[in-house]
């Protein structure tokens, strides 16, 4: 006799490691498979009056029956559920990339005439879209050190609708204190967005600080694995839905249901390796301030982190995010890709395997940030003439240290 599974909800009480590993998860109610199915269908069938052609006047799309790929997918809508159990939301969306989902919610919430506030250092996809593509839609920008929340205050405008920031910051490291943050633009009735991606909700959990919307690139930590690209908000359902209703149907980027299934995948063991990257990172950072090559070591985790108190309250691991500075910068990153063996030098970060890779000032300032002033000054104190982001693997510790050990020394 054949049986039927049926999906039973957690329980309210499941812990955080439980929701990484169930939340939405629907047993296949035929063969009982537990790991997720890939619904690689692009078309749902469907019986006369189900759904509508149409997303315009659809309050919110997530509520329809299974239609069309784009809207809304059964692989991709348990990944958004299980986002949105991890960081205490009411839904998520995802898309095709993180910078996807930081764009998709800038085009939804602003529009000609407003003002948005943003971080003066950020991922640099965000801090070129805010310069050079949100002015052309008639939105105004201000960018803004938000470590300094006096500064923020004073930005804001009677057409301000949003301020978006990071923390920590890329590549940085800055710290925001998102719940003072969310108190100032409480007050003046501005919608807050966060980019936690170098955080993850192991670390923070901004909507729980007071914050709007959080935003992640899923590429990086919480997929882990650099094999997948993905982005995704998430917050209240209003949001998300209107969010959903204008940037999902209408920008048209997608996420893939395989790369939906790899990211799940991944969301499994998030907890495990953002505890170990951080436990590294930690042990990393320290042989950094004692090699004589380094002249500077970045990590919230260390007590000569400048806002160490603060990622202290903030953040429950430190994560697996370092920056360093050393004497020569150029020669050291030649040294680096050319010895390197157990840390890759490359872009991007929260991989399973450790990434290194020099971001020279001054090339940054030409090509994205372009701070003049004290903003600029501010960004040498951290970084001065190039700065090594450092993103820790899940190698063993003794051979990261040793490894780099051998790279930096001439």
């Amino acid at each position: 006799m054949s049986k039927t599974f049926v999906t039973q909800p957690l329980p309210p009480s499941a812990g955080p490691e439980t929701r990484a590993l169930d939340a939405g998860l629907i047993i296949d109610a035929a063969t009982g498979a537990i790991a997720p199915n890939i619904s690689m269908s692009v078309n749902n069938a469907l019986m006369p009056g189900d759904g509508a052609f149409s997303a315009d006047g659809v309050e919110d799309l997530a509520a329809l029956p299974y239609l069309y790929a784009r809207w809304t997918n059964p692989t991709v809508r348990q990944l958004e559920q299980r986002l949105a159990a991890l960081e205490g939301a009411e839904d998520a969306l995802a898309s095709a990339t993180g910078m996807a989902a930081i764009a998709g919610m800038m085009l939804t919430l602003l529009k000609a005439g407003d003002h948005l506030i943003v971080s003066d250092v950020c991922y640099a996809g965000a801090a070129e879209l805010t310069q050079r593509i949100l002015p052309d839609f008639g939105i105004a920008v201000t960018a803004v050190n938000m470590a300094r929340l006096d500064l923020v205050e004073a930005a804001i405008r009677p057409n301000t609708r949003l301020i978006h920031c990071e923390s920590p910051v890329n590549p940085i490291l800055r710290i925001v204190d998102l719940s003072a943050l969310s108190a100032i633009a409480a007050r003046h009735g501005v919608l807050v967005s966060v980019d936690s991606t170098f955080a993850t909700p192991v670390a923070t959990r901004p909507l729980s600080l007071g914050v709007d919307l959080v935003i992640h690139s899923l590429t990086k930590f919480i997929n882990g694995h650099g094999d997948a690209l993905g982005g995704a908000v998430m917050g209240r359902r209003e949001l998300v839905a209107q969010i959903r209703g204008r940037a999902g149907v209408y920008l048209g980027a997608a996420l893939p249901a395989q790369s939906a299934w790899l990211i799940m995948r991944g969301i499994d063991t998030l907890y495990p390796r953002l505890r170990m990257a951080s436990e590294t990172a930690l042990a990393v950072a320290h042989f950094l301030e004692r090699h004589s090559q380094v002249e500077r070591v970045l990590y919230p985790g260390l007590q000569s982190h400048p806002q160490h108190e603060l990622a202290g309250r903030q953040m429950d691991v430190f994560g697996g995010m370092i920056a360093f500075r050393t004497r020569d910068p150029k020669a050291t990153a030649s040294r680096l890709a050319e010895r390197l063996r157990v840390v890759h030098y490359a872009f991007s970060l929260g991989h399973q395997r450790s990434l290194v890779v020099l971001l020279d000032t001054d090339e940054m300032m030409a090509s994205t940030y372009r701070l003049t002033g004290e903003a600029l000054a501010d960004y040498r104190a951290y970084a001065g003439d190039g700065l090594f982001r450092l993103s820790i693997g899940l190698e063993t510790p003794a051979d990261i240290i040793a490894d780099l050990d051998q790279a930096l020394t001439p």
